[in-house]
């Protein structure tokens, strides 16, 4: 699973008084008693509000069951049915900027670095996988941006997650600078001093919550954990189940997932859930798969050994259970997709309330299933849970068909994970099937396209 969206960066660019940029195409500036350009006040992106000092704490950080990286995962959510002036503004200019969306980033970024060349050691060395992840960002905020309930929380993981890049309060007003530089080049056909206007108003709004969110979490918990490798189980030659000790207490819930990051590859960060429900003993389990040109995912399977310590990020994920109602679990788990349904089977079992819960089991071939006999051992521990293997090269069948064959699933709360083409498909069938969008739960799907 990949990293979310980009580091912001800091300081003040040459460019217009005190480092704000002055879009080409804004009606021309008027100059100060001193020649310096007088930025109207409507264009200029505001100094964030100050952070309250955080205080050292030993606490342990609450549990995020609510956070996602992208829209919340029970997302069968509409949008408001009238948009905002500003938001029909957002959205034109995103619209706009689409199909050159590759100029825009690199763009950017290289504005970014130019401006603030003090910056670039807060990105990775190689910006291949990195560039697009600031315009996925914007694209989930511009579809969001009335909608309040959907937004606010991923900006809040945002801010979060983002204290990990070493991201401060006075960093995101440069991004913003440099942002709305990029948009004013590329997008000729829809910007206008009245855009411009609403995409400051806009990004205010993003970053300030995200500055906000930040803040209250650092008086709690550390910007990151430090973790040792205490085992490494190769169960295929390209799936290791790695399991780590956190320095310090790691609150979670069954079906979240964290970031991590190696020490072969700096400042690249990678998504991967937990294999486990939170244990007696602290220790941390994820199931990694090598994809091709992977470097982390590689890293972990074929290079890291008992002894090394890795960099954890904060839990976030809404795929959770709720143990206020009885509802059944039908959770479809695809290749390593299969740990967060591990998870949350263990997680039901140590509520100890009896509630269905059937797992359908996904793989390509039966070499595949690596988790199989795990997930077997706990179907004959627990009377109420039904473990399926689904084998594609044997059945002929892909996982949304084969649950389609079953049921019916009306009274229950499904859970996917997997490759981003299952879940899409999945969703899609869940919901012909009269399974509700909102209660077809699943990590965002954006976020997960790279699989690195």
């Amino acid at each position: 699973m990949d990293a979310p969206t980009t580091t912001p960066s800091a300081g003040s660019g040459p460019d217009g008084g005190d480092g704000w940029f002055t879009p080409r195409k804004a009606p021309q500036p008027s100059t100060t008693d001193s020649g310096q350009e007088a930025v109207p006040e409507e264009h200029r992106i505001p100094e964030p509000r100050q952070r309250p000092t955080a205080q050292p704490s030993h606490q342990p950080a609450p549990p995020r069951a609510a956070e996602t990286p992208g829209p919340p995962a029970a997302s069968a959510r509409t949008a408001p049915s009238h948009a905002s002036p500003d938001a029909i503004l957002v959205r034109r200019t995103m619209e706009e900027i689409g199909p050159v969306a590759d100029r825009v980033t690199s763009y950017f970024y290289a504005l970014l670095f130019v401006r603030h060349p003090e910056l670039r050691p807060l990105f990775p060395a190689a910006m291949d996988t990195q560039r697009d992840r600031i315009l996925k960002a914007l694209l989930t905020a511009a579809e969001h941006i009335d909608d309040k309930v959907v937004l606010v929380p991923y900006l809040k993981n945002l801010g979060r997650g983002h204290r990990k890049y070493g991201t401060q309060a006075e960093h995101y007003p440069a991004v913003g600078e440099c942002l709305i530089a990029a948009l004013t080049q590329y997008a000729t056909t829809t910007w206008s001093a009245e855009t411009e206007a609403a995409w400051v108003r806009t990004y205010t709004t993003i970053s300030q919550v995200m500055i906000d969110a930040a803040a209250e979490d650092e008086l709690t918990a550390p910007a990151w954990w430090m973790a040792e490798v205490v085992s490494h189980d190769l169960r295929t030659p390209d799936v290791a189940v790695v399991t780590v000790r956190p320095d310090q207490p790691y609150p979670f819930l069954a079906g979240q997932y964290t970031t991590l990051e190696t020490p072969w590859w700096p400042r690249i960060w990678r998504h991967y859930s937990f294999a486990s429900a939170p244990r007696s003993d602290g220790l941390l389990s994820f199931h990694v798969k090598a994809v091709p040109a992977g470097w982390v995912s590689n890293a972990l399977v074929h290079r890291a050994r008992p002894g090394d310590v890795l960099r954890l990020g904060p839990p976030a994920g809404s795929m959770t259970v709720d143990h206020t109602t009885d509802s059944g679990l039908l959770c479809l788990g695809g290749g390593t997709g299969i740990a967060p349904i591990k998870a949350l089977v263990e997680d039901v079992a140590e509520h100890g309330h009896q509630r269905s819960v059937e797992v359908f089991y996904g793989a390509r071939t039966h070499h595949d299933l690596y988790d199989i006999d795990t997930m077997l051992r706990l179907q004959q521990s627990h009377p109420w849970l039904s473990v399926r293997p689904i084998i594609d090269q044997q059945a002929h069948l892909q996982l949304p068909d084969a649950v389609r064959e079953y049921g019916p699933w009306n009274e229950y709360d499904a859970y996917l994970s997997g490759p981003p083409g299952m879940i899409r498909s999945s969703i899609d069938t869940l919901r012909r099937i009269g399974i509700p969008g909102s209660r077809i739960r699943h990590d965002s799907v954006e976020d997960l396209v790279a699989a690195d």
